[in-house]
């Protein structure tokens, strides 16, 4: 596929994930290598969407690190249990925050972070890492990002 990105501004969320969804199995098609994949993936969530952090932790010798992202630099290791990311990796669930000041243990990478989710990513039905979307206005993220994220996270292939 082209390195190119068809941005659907004039529609509602869920078309605009609706146009998006096929075009990040595109990229993904035929492609092995994680890293590349987490990275492209991140970078259409970025350029759809606008939020202001988008990216991946992984699961490295217990604690969640930081893999490819879009955005301003980042918190680099979270342990299990801390913050909506270390959360969601130990609850093994996806977890909406639509105010993290309000979230019990928030890790604050950024203070212009307002709103959250986070995704876990799953593997041979265990979580090996999370996707983590931060908004810098409140109440960003509702059921219909939990939904079509899922999708987008359950398309990557981990390769035994």
């Amino acid at each position: 596929m082209a390195e190119d990105l068809q941005i659907t501004t004039s529609a509602n969320k869920e078309e605009q994930y609706q146009s998006l969804i096929p075009q990040i199995e595109a990229l993904l098609y035929g492609e092995p290598d994680l890293v590349a994949n987490l990275a492209n993936i991140a970078a259409a969530l970025k350029e759809q969407f606008k939020w202001f952090w988008v990216g991946f932790y992984l699961v490295k010798q217990n604690e969640l690190v930081l893999g490819p992202f879009q955005g301003p630099v980042a918190c680099t290791r979270i342990a299990k249990g801390r913050g909506v990311c270390g959360s969601a990796w130990q609850q093994a669930e996806t977890l909406i925050v639509p105010d993290v000041d309000k979230f019990p243990g928030h890790i604050a990478c950024s203070s212009l972070s307002r709103s959250e989710i986070v995704l876990p990513l799953f593997h041979n039905n265990e979580v090996v890492g999370v996707l983590d979307v931060d908004s810098s206005e409140l109440n960003e993220f509702d059921e219909i990002d939990a939904k079509y994220l899922t999708q987008i996270v359950n398309l990557i292939n981990f390769n035994d």
